[in-house]
């Protein structure tokens, strides 16, 4: 199985014996990962805004529906 510890100790030794190379790797990899971020939140907002447009563009029409059913005044 995974050992947690090992594996930290396996890790507090690179950083200790390459500390630029360890440091590069974790900028790196945090970069990737707000990068992945950014992408999904800006999807999820265009999502959203779509979405939203849908619906007020539904509720026009049924507001324009009840509109033309409501009889006439005359």
């Amino acid at each position: 199985m995974f050992d947690i510890k090992a594996w930290a100790e396996y890790v507090v030794e690179w950083a200790a014996k390459d500390p630029y190379g360890f440091l590069t790797t974790v900028i790196l990899t945090l970069t990737l990962l707000f990068l992945a971020s950014a992408i999904l939140s800006w999807k999820l907002a265009k999502m959203t805004e779509a979405r939203e447009k849908e619906q007020k563009k539904k509720q026009k029409r049924q507001e324009n529906i009840a509109k033309a059913k409501r009889p006439k005044k005359d």
